[in-house]
């Protein structure tokens, strides 16, 4: 009975080792930004081998919600074990995961109506160079790809749609994918739209609106669009299913190809803990040559 329970143990330790093996989760670091004019944090996980070879990898932004910052991925995702454990069972090849906060100074992935708080600008023009100069990070679109949940989410779609360029494959979840008319709109920015004019309001309304985007985009912005491996996936008991749902009929309707998941489930850490090992299988056929 000894010596099974003595097997017992170290089988266990030696899965166990499988899956942390030398992965590193850093949930804290920082680099200062010349357009929000204040120190920026973000997380990042660096998978096993990093630190022992001269290898650069492909690299997966993972968007965090509202209410959440940049260490929600790593405290309630659980991104170290599920990241290791989907490599280490050839699911997925090996990516750097960068978690940004977009929780700090104000809440939002996107730049401010009046133009005093630009968090999409710092995100492209600060936060992608910073990474790649910082780490080992392949530079190329086709090594680039972008996930989050809820707010996260949203900010998925619409950094996917603003700069297609940027990213070979976009896996939004349980999005917020904004509102559908400009009234809505204007409603949920409050007090801000009454300090701008009606043309700069339609302007950005147009802008973060998934239809406005889509219907009023050129052919070649189309193209681009479609080139993005999407990946939308949302539960049932979501209350943002409604949004999700009408996105996917949006794509349909203009031949944008995409995986398009409904799956027993709500607006939980239980429903994206369970998306995170899909969404990295999903993005790391995008690194691939196939």
């Amino acid at each position: 009975m000894k010596k099974l329970f003595t097997v017992t143990i170290l089988t266990l330790f030696t899965v166990s080792g499988i899956y942390a093996r030398n992965s590193l989760v850093y949930e804290t670091r920082t680099l200062k930004s010349e357009i929000l004019k204040m120190e920026r944090r973000y997380s990042i996980y660096l998978p096993a081998g990093y630190d022992e070879s001269d290898q650069s990898y492909p690299v997966l932004y993972l968007l965090h919600g509202s209410g959440d910052d940049h260490a929600g991925w790593v405290q309630f995702g659980q991104v170290q074990h599920i990241a290791d454990k989907t490599i280490a069972e050839g699911k997925a090849g090996p990516m750097i995961i960068v978690m940004p906060d977009a929780n700090t100074g104000r809440r939002g992935y996107f730049n401010d109506i009046q133009g005093d708080f630009d968090y999409e600008d710092f995100f492209f023009k600060e936060l992608i160079p910073h990474i790649e100069k910082t780490y080992r990070v392949r530079g190329e679109r086709r090594y680039r790809a972008i996930s989050g949940l809820s707010m996260g989410g949203g900010g998925t779609i619409f950094y996917s749609l603003h700069q297609p360029d940027m990213f070979a494959a976009a896996a939004p979840l349980s999005a917020a994918t904004g509102n559908w008319n400009i009234e809505q709109f204007k409603s949920r920015l409050g007090d801000a739209a009454n300090k701008v004019s009606a043309s700069q309001m339609e302007t950005y309304f147009k802008r973060h609106s998934i239809e406005e985007l889509i219907i009023n985009a050129s052919k070649e912005e189309l193209d681009k669009i479609k080139r993005i491996r999407w990946y939308i996936s949302c539960g049932d008991d979501d209350f943002l299913y409604e949004g999700n749902s009408l996105m996917h009929i949006l794509f349909r309707k203009n031949e944008i190809s995409h995986e398009y998941r409904v799956k027993d489930g709500g607006h939980t850490w239980t429903y994206w803990r369970m998306e995170l090992p899909l969404v990295m299988e999903f993005v790391a056929k995008s690194f691939m040559q196939y």
